[in-house]
């Protein structure tokens, strides 16, 4: 056998001679020596490695993956996640969490008492003067929901929102605040909530990914977001978020070459498929299974991606209710998406809205940011309701911090100590609130909710126990929640 480090080897034969993979029982035999001493080994190590070789035969096509938990530790009360992300802090302020006394404290010294020894971003070192609260709150629903005037389509709606005010996060940076939220810890590299989901869950659709992001622009700074936030870490790759593109081709390169039919791609699938088979006969590699399923998935896609954008069967009123035509790299038109996503059997779908980062000028930029977000969010569980499927949707509002309660010129800095949340849908109580920040929304002073108690609550409501969705990698038996976390017990339904 030609050895791998020969500088004249071909590349095939670096393929086959790589020695850093374990070898598969039936690559191991065939390399055996032969006759007597071959049987003699058969016949020590057993009768079924003696299969035929006709049961070796490659196959094309890895099933489906339905999830690493083959029971649930509880009932689900919900199938699949819609985590509408607020990037760049929306300050809890001027949107989800009323402080009259704040109000009454404008332009007055931030006592001291609150802020001394405390993480500070931008303002570390200057004088901190308390910034009133920039837009009038009101009641909403029969519930009385008491949240910002600039959310007035997501009044209507609030009787199906638990608001969470008692939050708080422990990265004050933008990009270690969102791994933190996505991933559980502040260390890059780490498997994304959703990840977690398609690894435990499995997927409920062959012919799109268990997990999507999309993500859309505009209202304030638009702080860039990358694709590790959706990673699958050390999980099998097959796990990661797939960002479709709301504008123009929503996979790259998911279209054929001009002149090439589907039949002839399929034969060019089929015959990488029995390669990538041979290959992992030799080694058994999980990331070559994950090939292999990848692009059966990206095959299938070229079907079903098509479709899903197309929405010329979405009647004129769902285009209204969201406020959308359609394919503009609107959040709107990503919560439509979503919604077409969710009913096509996508477990995970992630809405990163990137204009929440409001240093200044606070007031104008927070009213025009809500704005693009108010209506469609609305209008998503509005539409999810109608279709009875907002029972077993569970949908989540969040950003990655809040903002300080000390101005920055006519903005806010950026803010862990405390900020608000909601969720809707499967298994929440609506109409209800959670938890609150003190008198002047620094802190998160009752009922203090982490980012591990958010991650444990969404594993509870689909049926999953956060402390038994591990997995195993160097040495440590890793979960989502790491070491920490306890459900939002008074929250569910």
């Amino acid at each position: 056998m030609t050895n791998s480090t020969n500088p004249h080897s071909t590349p095939a034969a670096h393929m086959l001679a790589d020695d850093s993979l374990p070898l598969a029982r039936r690559c191991f035999l065939g390399r055996s020596a032969q006759g007597i001493g071959t049987m003699a080994l058969a016949a020590m190590l057993g009768e079924q490695l003696n299969a035929p070789a006709a049961a070796a035969a490659p196959t094309v096509r890895i099933p489906r993956w339905t999830g690493a938990l083959k029971t649930l530790h509880f009932p689900a009360k919900t199938k699949r996640v819609i985590f509408l992300c607020m990037a760049g802090g929306a300050s809890h302020l001027e949107t989800w969490d009323h402080k009259p006394k704040l109000a009454e404290m404008n332009g007055k010294p931030m006592p001291e008492s609150y802020t001394k020894g405390q993480p500070i971003a931008q303002l570390q070192g200057k004088k901190l003067t308390c910034l009133a609260p920039q837009h009038e709150f009101k009641q909403y629903g029969k519930s009385g929901q008491t949240f910002s005037s600039i959310f007035p389509h997501l009044g209507s709606v609030a009787d199906e929102m638990c608001i969470i005010r008692s939050m708080k996060t422990d990265a004050i940076n933008h990009d270690p605040a969102h791994t933190f939220m996505n991933t559980g810890t502040t260390i890059s590299g780490r498997p994304s909530m959703g990840a977690w989901l398609t690894y435990g869950l499995g997927a409920e659709t062959d012919n799109l990914p268990g997990f999507v992001v999309l993500t859309s622009v505009g209202g304030g700074q638009n702080q860039p977001i990358a694709s590790r936030q959706w990673h699958s870490g050390f999980l099998p790759s097959r796990f990661q978020g797939v960002h479709f593109h709301s504008k123009g081709d929503p996979v790259l390169y998911v279209k054929n070459p001009a002149g090439v039919t589907r039949d002839r791609q399929r034969d060019v699938i089929t015959a990488i498929q029995k390669l990538n088979q041979l290959r992992n006969e030799l080694v058994e590699d999980r990331e070559i299974s994950t090939r292999i399923s990848q692009y059966e998935m990206a095959f299938r896609m070229q079907a079903s991606v098509p479709k899903l954008i197309d929405i010329s069967d979405e009647p004129k009123h769902v285009l209204d209710l969201y406020g959308t035509k359609g394919a503009d790299g609107s959040f709107a038109a990503n919560c439509l998406l979503a919604r077409r996503l969710a009913e096509r059997g996508v477990r995970f779908v992630q809405l990163y809205h990137r204009g929440w980062d409001h240093h200044g000028n606070i007031k104008a930029a927070s009213a025009k940011t809500a704005k693009l977000v108010d209506q469609p969010a609305a209008a998503l569980l509005k539409d999810l309701k109608q279709r009875d499927m907002l029972k077993d949707t569970l949908v989540v509002w969040a950003g990655e911090f809040g903002r300080t309660p000390m101005a920055q010129g006519s903005g806010r800095d950026h803010h862990i100590k405390g900020f608000s949340i909601w969720m809707a849908g499967g298994g929440i109580k609506g109409g209800t609130s959670h938890g609150n920040t003190d008198e002047l929304g620094y802190n998160a002073a009752e009922n203090v909710v982490t980012v591990h108690d958010l991650h444990a609550t969404m594993l509870r409501l689909l049926g999953i126990d956060h402390e038994q969705l591990t997995f195993p990698f160097q040495g440590r038996d890793f979960r989502l929640t790491d070491v920490a976390g306890n459900v939002i017990e008074p929250i569910l339904s």
